[in-house]
């Protein structure tokens, strides 16, 4: 089942924030809806973020009053900006808005063809990264033995990306292939994306989960508990690898435990002319370190660092699978020097 989906207007698309209690579908017509299930966490995972403000593009065409595609155009670029708002740091987003309004510049007939390209493009954005994920899974699965076990963190897996997944679509290729592979996951503070999402996904796909707290990652390796370390992106940029805040921790206990550590992203997530220091990491509110499911567990008035995401150097990183195959860190480096 994909996670988004285009319905002549609407998009619909899973509530992530009501996940593994509730599975609820929002309906969204306008870009600002989308934005707001961005910016509440509605949504999210950066495969799906592209492919989400695609769609609101794709709302803002269906539904626009212009009569000139001047004036469309205009009115995408406004919705463009409103998306690029959201979240400043998963790179998908700005690729996917970036990619439809460069190419839209060339349609100019009139305003039904400009909204029907907008349209249409959006749907291509999300079909390719289904496609993309999949081709993910293939390569990455040739890195799996039959036996492995597999520590991610946070979730890259179905709800992250329009269907299948990145990390989890390694995994799920793996499994499909006959392979008796574990996966311990983990929790992912302050959101639990692992334990919310993660441990449902694999659960409801039949694959044996272990749900860890995000400090017990050094422990179970230790035990030699894990063959490898599969996680997602956000952004892959010349020189490291930007994912949820606690990648680079699982990356240094890997490397000190002799550990492969993987990265699954499609090439969208790619930001190759851009280093680390040009990043923008996105910083979230306080209440989602202090409060719990609607209740208070730190001391009120305390000061908070909520950093939503951290940054891995490529040094740490032993291959990146995307859909062209598996890169090496020294690959990837030379491909895009």
């Amino acid at each position: 089942m994909r996670t988004i989906r285009w319905l002549n207007g609407t998009v619909e698309t899973i509530d992530q924030t009501k996940l593994p209690n509730e599975v609820a579908f929002i309906r969204m017509k306008t870009c600002d809806d989308v934005a707001e299930a961005i910016r509440t966490m509605k949504i999210r995972g950066a495969p799906l973020l592209g492919a989400s403000a695609a769609f609101a593009l794709a709302l803002t065409a269906y539904h626009t009053k212009a009569k000139t595609p001047e004036r469309l155009f205009q009115e995408l670029q406004g919705s463009a900006e409103t998306i690029r708002k959201t979240r400043p740091t998963a790179v998908n987003l700005f690729w996917a808005l970036d990619r439809i309004l460069r190419k839209a510049q060339d349609v100019s007939a009139n305003c039904a063809a400009l909204a029907k390209f907008v349209i249409e493009e959006a749907k291509r954005i999300a079909d390719e990264d289904v496609a993309a994920n999949h081709l993910i899974g293939k390569h990455g699965a040739e890195l799996v033995q039959d036996g492995d076990v597999i520590l991610t963190h946070c979730n890259a897996g179905a709800l992250a990306t329009v269907d299948y997944g990145t990390a989890l679509g390694v995994v799920r290729a793996a499994w499909e292939q006959g392979k008796r592979i574990r996966v311990f996951a983990d929790e992912t503070r302050p959101l639990l994306q692992g334990a919310r999402l993660t441990a449902y996904e694999l659960k409801r796909d039949g694959i044996p989960v272990t749900l860890i707290t995000d400090n017990m990652a050094g422990y179970v390796m230790s035990k030699h508990m894990v063959k490898m370390v599969i996680v997602g992106a956000d952004r892959i940029l010349k020189d490291a690898v930007v994912n949820k805040i606690g990648t680079f921790t699982v990356a240094v206990l890997a490397r000190e435990h002799k550990i492969p550590f993987y990265v699954a992203a499609p090439k969208s997530t790619f930001d190759v002319s851009r280093t680390s220091a040009e990043v923008v990491i996105e910083e979230r509110k306080p209440e989602e370190v202090t409060w719990i499911g609607g209740r208070r567990i730190a001391p009120e008035g305390v000061d908070v660092f909520n950093p939503a995401f951290d940054i891995t150097p490529l040094d740490y990183v032993t291959a990146i699978v995307c859909e062209d195959g598996v890169l090496s860190k020294h690959d990837f480096s030379r491909s895009n020097a």
